[in-house]
């Protein structure tokens, strides 16, 4: 690519420095980054998380309370009664803050001892579990095979199953940690789960109204707020397993407390809305997403969508006083919040909401019709343990990717190498609101 992008450029005349640098800035936009590592029943995961400024106060503890909540919710399968995740920090941490450097978490799998051969790096181990031949629909496993060109299809459903996301939680936790110094929170609940739907949900506008719900969430097994409508979604849960079946759902994030301008309208990859999109898809079994009001938009004529801007004088909040209020930090506010908090790929001061649906999980006691990759015969598909209903989870972990790329935003606009460099700026440009 970077040749092209040489042959392109050569001919009007730029020095090939100039090209380098075109080429760094365009592909290096992103003041975070994080990698993820480990296989379901490998020794371990682990996570690491690169841009997050020195002195920021962390601990296993802040990480540990959202790995908890992931593991939770009515239709988790048999490995949550296994695992107990904790978070390990190996590296970036020395007596309870951040030095700058990359922080390196690692989280044990202990159900490993029972995969020691059968994971093992060893070629001695070669052969001490039989390959997985019969991929199952709906999952990584065919193309997976396919593409990696490999006849066990455990090499593929190992790194592809959602065990994965336990690491981006706990980076996600961090994300979190940083983001509350400045008085931005991200929560999450449930809004439906196979047919059962809340009938008390709406978009909401008001930061207090959604961290009420996110509090009635938190008390209910299936992270619902509505309490008829989790007891409907219990019943639904365990009418699937009795059937071996499972249930997909629909689940919304949010972010409260976010300055206005954060993401761009300049190019297609900084907008804001397009890369919390990209997050959320990068989950294990999500489908759909939307931003806001989403889809019922298209059905509705733009008189009856758009936030109409209205304005009162500022009053004087303290400092880490959030957007989203009647006569916000510059005084332009909306009554009602349709685009869930961004416009033109920037946020406009309401809080964010992002909705995202999962389908069903793919394993089933009762299992699909599928075929061997290796006898080409008519198999029905293998069953790996697994969950009924992973929506209750699935929420957490779209508040940790939700968290990853708001916090990535967040240091664009007010970057530092230290927590007093960041809360300097962003200080800063509160006061210019104030005075807009």
């Amino acid at each position: 690519m970077t040749e092209g992008l040489k042959t392109s450029t050569a001919s009007a005349g730029l020095p090939d420095k100039l090209i380098r640098t075109v080429f760094m800035i365009y592909f290096n936009m992103s003041c975070l980054r994080f990698f993820t590592s480990g296989e379901s029943h490998g020794r371990a995961l682990t996570g690491i998380i690169e841009g997050i400024p020195a002195n920021l106060p962390l601990s296993s503890a802040d990480i540990d309370i959202d790995l908890g909540r992931r593991q939770s919710g009515f239709g988790r399968g048999g490995r949550m009664k296994i695992e107990s995740d904790h978070a390990e920090i190996i590296s970036g941490v020395r007596w309870g803050k951040t030095i700058g450097s990359p922080i390196t978490l690692l989280i044990e799998n202990r159900d490993y001892k029972n995969w020691h051969e059968g994971m093992s790096p060893d070629i001695l181990h070669d052969g001490s579990i039989p390959p997985v031949t019969r991929p199952r629909p709906g999952h990584a496993d065919l193309a997976g095979a396919l593409k990696y060109n490999q006849h066990d299809i455990r090499n593929i459903l190992e790194r592809s199953s959602a065990r994965e996301t336990a690491a981006r939680v706990a980076l996600g936790a961090i994300a979190k940690r940083f983001l509350s110094e400045f008085g931005v929170k991200v929560g999450s609940y449930v809004v439906q789960i196979g047919k059962v739907q809340s009938s008390k949900f709406k978009v909401q506008s008001s930061e207090k109204e959604l961290l009420e719900t996110f509090i009635k969430a938190e008390g209910s097994a299936v992270r619902c707020p509505d309490e008829e409508a989790t007891k409907k979604m219990v019943s639904a849960i365990e009418n699937a397993i009795k059937d071996g079946n499972s249930l997909g759902g629909i689940f919304e994030v949010f972010v409260t407390g976010v300055p206005v301008g954060l993401g761009s309208h300049i190019q297609w990859d900084r907008k804001l809305d397009g890369r919390l999109a990209h997050s959320m898809m990068s989950i294990q079994a999500i489908k759909g997403v939307e931003i806001g009001s989403g889809f019922e938009m298209a059905g509705r004529p733009g008189s009856e969508v758009m936030d109409e801007i209205f304005y009162s004088p500022p009053p004087s909040p303290s400092p880490l006083e959030g957007e989203g209020r009647v006569g916000g930090l510059h005084g332009f506010y909306r009554k009602t919040n349709n685009a869930g908090g961004i416009e033109g790929g920037m946020t406009n001061g309401m809080p964010i909401i992002v909705r995202a649906a999962m389908k069903p999980m793919p394993t089933l006691r009762k299992p699909l019709n599928s075929v061997d990759i290796i006898t080409k015969k008519p198999f029905e598909a293998a069953y790996e343990r697994s969950d009924t209903c992973a929506v209750p989870a699935a929420s957490v972990v779209g508040e940790a990717m939700t968290a990853l790329i708001i916090a990535d935003a967040f240091l664009d606009k007010f970057s530092g190498d230290s927590m007093e460099e960041v809360k300097r700026s962003h200080s800063s440009y509160l006061e210019y609101l104030r005075n807009f």
